[in-house]
């Protein structure tokens, strides 16, 4: 890899990690490319980028980004998105599938974090499941009230 190739890496990670809210480094080791294609798929549909990167130059680009904390080491593969709920849970559920996945440490919130904390956030109810457990508060009143007056309805009827 040459020089130029390597700063263009650099600066495309860099742009990548600012506008990211959650990095998770996970081991990959002796996982087949299959399954490795599997958890792109699984990462692209809930908004989140997966790659392998060269520990100096993910070092370099996480620097650049203005998140430090955590040391990379070994093999690597970056998982990073700007929703830190749908991203952890990519990879917690990737791991629950692949024995050999396994979640080293991450910056959630672009803090340094642990496996424990990527798993705590992947627990989390997602922004949808948020969504609907607001709409779902909203409309108590709305529904209460219907059923209050049909039943007053049903009761004059009677009478």
């Amino acid at each position: 890899m040459t020089k130029t190739q390597k700063a263009e890496i650099i600066e495309v990670l860099s742009n990548e990690f600012k506008d990211a809210q959650t990095v998770i480094f996970c081991d990959y080791k002796g996982l087949s490319v299959s399954n490795l294609e599997g958890l792109r798929k699984i990462a692209r549909a809930k908004d989140a980028k997966v790659q392998v990167v060269k520990n100096t130059l993910a070092t370099i680009a996480l620097r650049n980004a203005g998140l430090e904390g955590v040391k990379v080491k070994d093999t690597n593969i970056l998982v990073w998105g700007a929703d830190s709920v749908a991203t952890s849970k990519v990879v917690a559920d990737f791991a629950k599938d692949n024995e050999k996945f396994v979640i080293k440490s991450a910056y959630v919130d672009r803090e340094p974090a642990d496996a424990a904390r990527v798993d705590a956030f992947a627990k989390l109810p997602g922004r949808e499941e948020l969504l609907a457990m607001l709409a779902a508060t909203w409309m108590a009143p709305v529904t209460c009230f219907t059923i209050g007056l049909d039943a007053l309805r049903q009761k004059r009827e009677e009478a």
